[in-house]
């Protein structure tokens, strides 16, 4: 079943997900698929760094960094903000994940994140197995930390094998 959100159509549950090439916040290319071959990967699409709940979704994020990995799974947060903004905001919230800029937002209209209330990107967490498979999708703009809860529950319950 397609989860409709504001008109635009999010990747399900079973799709397969977008290979995409991003710059991090130190301005080095990062693939999804280069991502995949060695781990699972969560990816959180978020409106704005340095915007609070962006910030408390990233730290919540951050705080459970160890245990995602634990679970076999890598953290690639992804907004339209540079490069630089990224590496501010990563150093000031002293982040241990990549931060990937969209700046034209293409790769969040490839997984269909749609623009909350018409206006800013909104915030949705995807799970992403070693296949290119989505597993998981958890879309809830006006939240934070749940992102992070839902995401490390079902890689508790389903994600193998651990890295």
């Amino acid at each position: 079943m397609d989860i409709l959100f504001n008109n635009q159509t999010l990747l399900q549950v079973g799709s397969q997900a977008p290979d995409f090439t991003l710059l991090n916040q130190q301005g080095q290319p990062v693939q999804l698929t280069l991502i995949l071959a060695r781990a699972w990967a969560v990816l959180f699409f978020y409106p704005k760094d340095d915007s609070p709940i962006c910030t408390a979704e990233a730290c919540a994020f951050r705080y459970q960094f160890e245990n995602f990995r634990a679970e076999g799974a890598e953290i690639l947060g992804i907004s339209a903000d540079s490069v630089a903004s990224h590496l501010r905001f990563a150093k000031k919230q002293q982040l241990p994940f990549d931060l990937l800029s969209d700046p034209g937002r293409e790769v969040a209209r490839q997984y269909g994140v749609p623009e909350a209330l018409g206006l800013i990107p909104s915030r949705v967490t995807f799970v992403v197995d070693t296949q290119r498979t989505v597993r998981m999708v958890y879309p809830a703009p006006f939240t934070s930390k749940q992102h992070v809860e839902k995401a490390l529950d079902f890689l508790r319950a389903e994600a193998s094998p651990k890295i």
